[in-house]
């Protein structure tokens, strides 16, 4: 009876050391498709209660990120920068990528749906002739520059002084608005891992590829000598292009630098910095997309930026907010919509 005993308890060690074996070697269980990381209990998700970033020149309050967003943000980057420097004029620190996939597509969704959105409208006048320009893209801004700041009660006041800023034409016709809490976040981590400092969020959406923006530099002197932009790409996949920029005509065609077009794949969670002599030597751009291609899923980029002077917020709001509508993304449309007071 002894023996029986005895030979049945060896069974089962011997049965519970091979599971304990095979569960050692066993793959992973698989994470549900739309599971987040640390977030498995969905419940808990839609139970958290989000605040709201709320400002008198806000259109609407803007929710803050969920709590297991804004938690990760404080992480990043996911990788460290490559430095890109081997064409002349050029220094970019590329991050592939700096926000991990599975937080870009959450990041992108909640801004998609909570940021107000414009799509701006413009005279130009070029060879005499002036026209209508309509975005090729929806935007929106928030910041303010160098020579003033924001008060805890959201006030313009001198950045030396704390006193209130007088009537000033470059900030009266479009008031300038803090970033809120959702991008200012991200500022945050940005700032702490190039080392740069901001003080303007641009935001552009492409709701698909035929939006697009054309060859340009921000080399506007109101950002300073050298300015450093970072410009973070959510969504779906668009191709950077940049090229430098050519001689001036005073130059003669024998100082032109010979580089051809670079070409930057940027996936969801990308961030490219561009510094340095960048800027002042380099042209950027999204081309639209044509074909199968075109209809993309939209794309968000995000751009921080540092401007020294008021010219600098007069411009962001005038060619970003403008004076028309304002849009809000719609779930259930699938497209920015008008947006109206309730």
């Amino acid at each position: 009876m002894l023996l029986m005993i005895a030979t049945r308890h060896l069974a089962l060690k011997r049965m519970s050391q091979k599971r304990t074996i095979d569960a050692f070697f066993a793959p992973a269980a698989k994470r549900p498709r739309n599971s987040i990381p640390g977030e498995e209990n969905s419940e808990a998700n839609r139970d958290e209660i989000i605040s709201k970033s709320q400002h008198p020149k806000y259109p609407f309050s803007i929710a803050e990120l969920p709590a297991s967003i804004s938690k990760e943000l404080s992480s990043l980057p996911a990788r460290p920068a490559r430095i890109i420097n081997n064409e002349p004029d050029l220094d970019l620190l590329y991050f592939e990528p700096y926000i991990p996939d599975y937080l870009a597509r959450q990041l992108f969704q909640h801004l998609r749906a909570e940021l107000p959105f414009y799509r701006v409208e413009y005279q130009i006048k070029r060879g005499g002739i002036e026209s209508q320009v309509r975005t090729p893209r929806w935007t929106t801004v928030f910041g303010l520059d160098e020579t003033s700041k924001f008060d805890d009660n959201g006030t313009v006041v001198d950045a030396n002084t704390g006193i209130k800023v007088p009537p000033d034409r470059r900030y009266d016709k479009y008031s300038p608005r803090p970033l809120p809490k959702c991008l200012d976040e991200l500022r945050q981590s940005t700032e702490a891992a190039t080392d740069c400092k901001f003080n303007f969020c641009l935001v552009n959406y492409y709701a698909s590829g035929a939006d697009s923006i054309s060859f340009h530099s921000d080399d506007e002197r109101f950002l300073g000598q050298d300015p450093a932009i970072a410009s973070f790409s959510l969504g779906a996949r668009r191709d950077f292009l940049m090229k430098h920029k050519p001689a001036a005509p005073n130059q003669g065609e024998s100082s032109a630098i010979k580089t051809g077009v670079i070409k930057f794949p940027l996936n969801s969670g990308d961030m490219i910095l561009m510094r340095g002599k960048t800027q002042s030597n380099w042209l950027h751009s999204i081309p639209k997309r044509t074909g199968k291609n075109q209809d993309d899923g939209g794309r968000i980029n995000i751009t921080f930026r540092r401007a020294m002077i008021k010219g600098g917020t007069e411009n962001y709001y005038n060619f970003n907010v403008g004076s028309g509508p304002v849009y809000r993304w719609d779930k259930r449309n699938g497209s920015m919509m008008l947006w109206k007071p309730t």
